[in-house]
């Protein structure tokens, strides 16, 4: 699936990376091969696969889901950039 550099940028400002030219020309070709990859994949016809199908023939990955007591207030904000009254606080995510 071809990408337009207009839409490598966008991705890239949507990401917030600041690529160079070079990072660009490969970051386009990488994910022009997974958009490739991923179009591949929808042609498989998956009608009589169940959706819990797994590879790992049944048996469970992950841990049992256990309760566990949470981080504190103090340890939740210690790495948040900014925080006030207890939640997070971010740029708006839209422009007036």
């Amino acid at each position: 699936m071809p990408l337009t550099p207009q839409e490598i940028e966008h991705i890239a400002k949507l990401a917030r990376l600041d690529l160079t030219k070079d990072q660009k020309k490969r970051f386009r070709v990488q994910l022009e091969a997974i958009l490739d990859y991923i179009e591949k994949l929808q042609d498989l016809d998956t009608e009589d696969i169940a959706p819990t199908t797994s590879i790992l023939g049944g048996r469970r990955p992950l841990r049992e889901d256990e309760p566990q007591s949470s981080l504190s207030k103090e340890d939740l904000f210690k790495n948040a950039p900014k925080h006030d009254d207890g939640q997070f606080k971010i740029p708006p995510v839209f422009e007036s």
